[in-house]
């Protein structure tokens, strides 16, 4: 077991920021929508129906209002509505995230920015820097390509930083837009399941270094599984129109088959089990990833509900999700001091990321 001085020396997240853009649209709206868009080419709407029923989403915020979309028929013309969407709401979470922890833009020394949903160069913690007032010399970690796991591999990859740098100040940003990553002429099942499943939002970790003196969990450990041989599992296709979903039914089956192991060889390496464990703060990937969660960790359904919930009120955010659930866990008044708790995401590669965290 961690003694208290060992637990001393690791990083710590003193709050999360959390936005969502200013459009919402109910499931039911989206599906008249998109009922319009694919009736034309005499797809099975009966079916559109059934699949983002079954996803256990009930609205989605959006980047845009819905009827600016029709009109974005270019890759060029949706990345360019990305960048300035993602610039402003990035402003937004990373003012809320520094005004939670009582800090400001010149506190922060290092700013981890992950997406999969667009590409800007400069990328957009820089657009932001000149927006929010960084210091001049404050450093950029751009991480493009990660997916649904980059929120918790953003923190641990932060935490590795925080480890060098203990008296240091790192975010960890995720603007994720996935409303305008979509493939119109795309009527395969896994771009159905994407365009009823994935919404907009962003999401912003402060974390410090050892040296903090401040309340917020402690980030122990992290842990990166890479299995091999499973590429096509999950992620994008390049293709002229932009980014095209690859999405496997095999995902909860990889999770059912690995997750149990991985956790529990995770914790096991700090003399820790899976019932020591208060608090579990999942990526939201869908209902069947969700159960797939709670079945191979053997897990009561409360134990993911804060998962469910944002899962039904927001759909998969994607690499912001988990921040979002850690976000609420930490603002809630659950965690008591002492007790455990273990960030999990899953995504392109394909991969899981496990984070450690003590109150």
């Amino acid at each position: 077991m961690h003694s208290a001085s060992s637990l001393d020396l690791s990083p710590l997240v003193r709050a999360v920021g959390r936005a969502l853009p200013p459009h919402y649209a109910s499931q039911e709206q989206l599906i008249r929508a998109f009922r319009e868009l694919w009736a034309k080419k005499h797809f099975n709407l009966e079916r559109l129906e059934e699949l983002h029923r079954a996803v256990n989403v009930s609205g989605r915020f959006l980047a845009l209002p819905i009827d600016e979309y029709p009109p974005l028929v270019s890759f060029q013309q949706r990345n360019d509505a990305w960048t300035r969407s993602a610039v402003e709401l990035g402003e937004q979470v990373v003012r809320q995230a520094l005004d939670k922890a009582g800090l400001t833009p010149k506190d922060v020394d290092h700013v981890f920015f992950v997406t999969v949903t667009g590409l800007a160069v400069p990328s957009i913690e820089a657009r932001l820097a000149n927006r929010l007032g960084f210091r001049e010399d404050v450093k950029r970690s751009p991480l493009f390509g990660l997916g649904c796991v980059a929120g918790a591999a953003g923190v641990a990859r932060a935490v590795d930083y925080l480890r060098a740098y203990p008296k240091h100040t790192a975010l960890v940003l995720s603007v994720e837009l996935c409303s305008l990553t979509l493939q119109r002429e795309d009527l395969s099942i896994p771009n159905i399941i994407a365009s009823g499943l994935f919404g907009d939002g962003a999401a912003c970790a402060v974390l410090q270094g050892a040296e903090a003196k401040a309340p917020g969990p402690r980030v122990v450990a992290s842990r990166a599984v890479l299995y091999p041989d499973t590429e096509r599992i999950m992620g994008w296709d390049i293709v002229d129109t932009g980014f095209k979903v690859v999405l496997s039914a095999k995902v909860p089956q990889l999770v059912r088959e690995n997750v149990r192991a991985n956790v529990d060889g995770f914790l096991g390496a700090h003399g820790l089990k899976r019932s020591d464990i208060r608090h579990w703060v999942a990526h939201t990937g869908g209902p069947k990833v969700l159960e797939a969660f709670a079945e191979s960790l053997e897990l009561p359904r409360p134990a993911l509900a804060r998962s469910w919930a944002s899962l039904k009120e927001v759909g998969n955010l994607s690499s912001a999700s988990v921040l979002f659930v850690l976000g609420e866990t930490m603002e809630s008044q659950e965690p008591q001091p002492g007790d455990w708790g273990v960030m999990m995401a899953m995504g392109p590669g394909f991969c899981a990321e496990l984070v450690l965290l003590r109150w």
